[in-house]
């Protein structure tokens, strides 16, 4: 019998383990507008990094912007039209945290239609 309650307690941590990982690499999309860290924020001081900068819920009175860091290939990817030039726009991809700033592996990025007009 307690064998049979060590094996159950072991598959129920499994399970357990296997749903959280699964819930970590689920894909979010943010709104906001992504710039350059170094050059429109000025919080880098070394080298550009592609941003994406969301604003908290304004039922929050605390609110504030939250900053949200490319990942080394989509900064490659994305950054040279909004490097001087900031755009409204929706990026999705896997938030995760490193080295203690937000960090988004993206896979899409879409500006605002006006912001394309320009």
């Amino acid at each position: 019998m307690k064998v049979a309650w060590r094996m159950m307690f072991g598959l129920v941590a499994i399970f357990a383990l296997v749903i959280a990982i699964q819930a970590a690499d689920k894909e979010e999309t943010l709104k906001g507008t992504v710039t350059c860290a170094k050059c429109d924020l000025k919080i880098e001081k070394k080298s550009c990094a592609t941003v994406i900068v969301v604003a908290k819920d304004k039922k929050d009175k605390e609110s504030k912007e939250t900053v949200y860091y490319f990942d080394t290939d989509s900064h490659k990817k994305y950054h040279k039209p909004i490097c001087m030039e900031p755009k409204k726009g929706m990026v999705t991809g896997i938030v995760s945290e490193k080295d203690g700033k937000k960090t988004i592996k993206v896979s899409k990025v879409e500006y605002d239609e006006k912001e394309k007009d320009k």
